[in-house]
């Protein structure tokens, strides 16, 4: 059996059920696996992954192997591993795999290694944990890379900031940045799996409940609106104006943290940033407030500040822990502060990972294709596979749309049209 270091093989079977359920949800996927097996595009490429290990990313693995890959794959989040799938990968489909739910930070980035380990000429990362860990001490794997590509928005912003810096040494494609991405899995995904998480957590009711939603990009769009549509009030925070205004007219109330602090019932990070929520908020906070992360790193929770508040802490409910300050007052923090969504549940919906994950495939494809010509850097997803992609989707839900007719064509091209 190939080398792994999963949780425990016996779940295998469980496991498959699994992505046999979430592959009836990928149609798209499905299509690029099918002509993957066909053309073996990817015949003989090494591709270390990090990634959270899902029934969606068993898929995308299944694919990028029947195009003839050599696939390895680690956790890009301690919490986020379903360790039946993880078993499923290895026993059933021979792929290496590094990942247990609940591992700790050394075994964390000893998985990282673990993939490094096997020379990838391509990088699928959800962070950039691995393309940083091949940046550091991995620097003599560089010169056998072909190119990347970045799965999310925390990832994204490390990559250019390294790109701006002149120190990425590879081309990476930003998956995140496609349309059939940020526009679907940022707000629709995260939306929904973070909304799941905090209830599979804690059970409460989010009617008439007090929501603070910190940041407007796509996903704390998303999550608002769910909020919203249960019942809750909802509140934004924000640095951007841009933003800020607009979380206005979609009807929400605005706001600085260190007012909605006071008021708020249920508080959820979604920016990026670091303590976004800290010691000031803390002791603003009214007793039995909840906080979740939706981000990607936990750090948007300063719970370092927050443990230093508090008087004693308890594990009152899985994935919830209890910091009990000085004069009773009681604040709850949901999954170690890392991301609600796959601590405490299952991740985004399989249709909207179908899209994401159709990125990562085609992107690969494209990089094996040309990586060799592109310069070291962030690019775009090239348009026509994200238009590619869309097609696929309304294909796959019988959906059809109208086609310009040549007079239109020659209209939208031409400037000599007035009124």
């Amino acid at each position: 059996m190939t080398e792994h270091d999963v949780k425990d093989l016996s779940l295998s079977p469980a496991g498959r059920l699994r992505i046999e359920w979430a592959e009836h949800s990928m149609p798209v996927l499905r299509q690029i696996r099918e002509r993957f097996d066909k053309e073996q595009p990817l015949r003989g490429v090494r591709i270390g992954a990090c990634l959270h290990v899902t029934t969606e990313t068993a898929m995308l693995m299944l694919t990028l192997k029947a195009g003839g890959a050599q696939v390895a794959v680690c956790a890009s989040n301690p919490l986020s591993t379903q360790d039946d799938v993880a078993a499923a990968l290895v026993q059933e489909s021979d792929i290496p795999v590094y990942a247990q739910k609940g591992e700790t930070r050394e075994r964390y980035y000893g998985h990282i290694r673990a993939v490094l380990a096997r020379r990838p000429q391509i990088t699928m990362d959800d962070g950039a944990d691995l393309v940083s860990a091949l940046h550091g001490d991995q620097r003599n794997l560089l010169p056998g890379v072909i190119g990347g590509t970045e799965e999310t928005t925390t990832g994204v912003i490390r990559l250019r900031a390294m790109a701006r810096e002149g120190v990425l040494a590879y081309p990476i494609i930003a998956v995140n940045d496609a349309n059939t991405k940020h526009l679907f899995d940022n707000r629709y995904g995260t939306g929904q799996s973070t909304i799941d998480g905090i209830l599979r957590a804690t059970n409460i009711l989010l009617a008439g409940k007090t929501v603070v939603v910190a940041g407007y990009g796509m996903c704390g769009r998303g999550l608002a609106a769910r909020a919203h549509g249960m019942g809750a009030h909802v509140i934004v925070t924000e640095v951007e104006p841009l933003r800020a205004l607009e979380a206005v007219m979609d009807g929400y109330r605005v706001m600085p943290m260190s007012r909605a602090a006071e008021v708020g019932d249920l508080f959820v990070t979604v920016t990026g940033n670091r303590s976004v929520i800290g010691k000031a908020h803390f002791a603003r906070m009214k007793d039995g407030a909840i906080l979740a992360n939706a981000g990607h790193f936990n750090v948007e929770i300063d719970l370092d500040s927050l443990g230093g508040m508090a008087q004693s802490r308890r594990i009152v409910r899985p994935y919830v822990e209890e910091y009990a300050l000085p004069g009773g007052r009681r604040l709850f923090v949901l999954g170690e502060g890392r991301l609600i969504n796959l601590a405490a549940a299952e991740g985004h919906p399989a249709a909207v990972m179908d899209m994401s994950f159709a990125n990562q495939a085609l992107s690969v494809e494209y990089l094996v294709r040309h990586g060799a010509r592109l310069g070291k850097g962030v690019y775009p997803v090239p348009a026509e596979i994200d238009r590619e992609i869309a097609r696929l989707k309304l294909a796959s839900m019988d959906i059809q749309v109208d086609e310009l007719t040549p007079d239109q064509e020659a209209y939208l091209s031409s400037w000599t049209h007035g009124t």
